[in-house]
């Protein structure tokens, strides 16, 4: 897989605002229906209060739930394939299997091993576990899942760098995430240095409007002139 990559200076940018932010900057670019780009809430940030996520997606399919099941597990593919992407990176796994509300495609070791790899985060709309775990051996590694679980089932993991759909997101190998406590977007590639300047302009903005709100000036016409919907 050949992906462009950012100089890392512009990663540093955008890792320096939370995900709203770069959402409302992004929008003021116009470049996708505000809609769309981002998460639902089927899945969740599992450490809200560690840095922004920002990386270039791994993608694949996966299943842990098959009882019985004797299919080889790939993992070795995946290792390759993570070894080989840009960095830093972002695995995202799609679940396509027997029982998703008992998948777990992440632990401790696992997290451990990827970041190791030059991963900073993983992506599933099925289980993570060991979070207390992946906390104290993987600090800044961000995890987003449906849940939790207590067993890791059988891991099988099938296609690798194709497009895939986690929770209402669409996304595709090389995709540049930005997620922390708010959710997970994707951030579009070319406009990402334009993207991390406007966002500044989001913050100037928004303290002006909280400041307005607290002040001793507050009117409902003046409310009116200055409130922009979805800001």
């Amino acid at each position: 897989m050949t992906t462009p990559r950012l100089p890392p200076i512009i990663l540093d940018r955008l890792r320096s605002f939370d995900t709203a932010t770069v959402s409302n900057a992004i929008e003021h670019f116009k470049l996708r229906d505000q809609t769309t780009g981002y998460t639902n809430n089927e899945i969740k940030c599992h450490f809200p209060n560690i840095q922004p996520m920002v990386g270039y997606a791994i993608t694949c399919t996966g299943d842990t739930s098959c009882p019985n099941d004797s299919r080889p597990s790939n993992v070795d593919k995946l290792v390759e394939v993570i070894e080989a992407a840009p960095k830093p990176s972002v695995i995202v796994v799609q679940h396509t299997g027997h029982d998703r509300s008992r998948s777990c495609f992440i632990g401790d070791i696992f997290s451990s091993v990827t970041s190791k790899l030059g991963a900073v985060g993983f992506v599933t709309d099925a289980n993570v576990r060991d979070v207390a775990g992946i906390a104290k051996r993987t600090p800044e590694y961000q995890v987003f899942s449906a849940g939790t679980v207590a067993s890791h089932g059988w891991g099988v993991f099938f296609d690798f760098n194709i497009e895939v759909t986690v929770a209402g997101l669409t996304i595709a190998p090389g995709d540049l995430l930005h997620g922390d406590a708010n959710g997970l977007i994707s951030v579009p590639f070319d406009s990402a240095e334009a993207i991390a300047d406007r966002a500044v302009d989001v913050i100037a903005a928004e303290k002006e409007m909280f400041a307005f709100l607290a002040g001793d000036d507050f009117t409902i016409d003046e409310l009116k002139k200055r409130f922009v919907p979805h800001e």
